[in-house]
């Protein structure tokens, strides 16, 4: 199993993270991917000793990122790949619970969702609105019901390691929401299981409501180019689950 933290300016959070995360999860490989970080995110993940690092020239996105941490999980041979946040909000002691899932449900990957009976994670306004009317649209495409899909925590099994290593947007947005389309069109299946978010080991949220409403305006655009986007395929695994 392979554990990929995009990372983007994380320096005062990365290294407890990656503590964190190698003591939850001893038995994974843990992987910080350094979105074009202009601070010392890099250089205090390689101190911890924990991760591999991989270092993009410039900064993509966490869909460019995670693009790339595909690739590197798929020509690793990784048979799962988790996602999980830099900044301390994902409990790395959660993923066994999405991977119980994985098996239990037969699905190709899991969502670990903030909305799903678990947690006191709340988002108001034109965010909450955008999460709304995305897990209610996607929900249809994806054949199964989906309360939070703009999370990014997953695991994926290795189909879809191997269909993101070739297909993965990193526009905005689309690392959750177009991900998800391209996923159910090429014939793999979606779960979730309910999770609770942490506040941020370090830095502030961003959010304000002129940056929900922009949220709101995004996420509708996201979706309505993910609906349009043609289908592809799914790739071969390289190997068995």
């Amino acid at each position: 199993m392979l554990i990929v933290l995009p990372a983007w300016n994380e320096e005062d959070a990365i290294g407890g993270v990656l503590e964190e995360t190698a003591a939850a999860l001893p038995w994974a490989d843990l992987l910080v991917v350094n979105d074009g970080s202009t601070d010392s995110t890099a250089a205090v993940a390689r101190a911890t000793g924990r991760a591999a690092v991989l270092d993009l020239p410039l900064n993509l996105g966490v869909g460019g990122a995670m693009r790339a941490g595909y690739k590197y999980a798929f020509r690793n041979g990784y048979d799962v790949a988790v996602q999980l946040d830099a900044d301390g909000q994902h409990d790395p002691a959660e993923v066994p619970r999405l991977l119980a899932a994985l098996d239990a449900d037969d699905v190709d990957l899991v969502i670990g969702a903030r909305f799903a009976g678990t947690g006191t994670y709340v988002a108001r306004g034109p965010r909450r609105w955008a999460m709304r009317l995305l897990s209610v649209v996607l929900s249809r495409v994806v054949r199964t019901q989906l309360t939070d899909t703009t999370s990014g925590f997953k695991a994926s099994n290795r189909a879809a390691i191997a269909l993101f290593a070739r297909d993965y947007p990193a526009e905005y947005l689309g690392d959750t929401v177009e991900s998800l389309v391209i996923l159910a069109r090429a014939g793999l299946r979606v779960s979730q299981v309910g999770v609770e978010m942490r506040a941020r080991a370090a830095g502030t949220p961003s959010h304000n409501p002129a940056k929900a409403a922009v949220f709101l305006g995004r996420a509708m655009l996201a979706l309505v180019v993910a609906l349009t986007r043609p289908a592809t395929a799914a790739a071969g695994t390289g190997g068995s689950r």
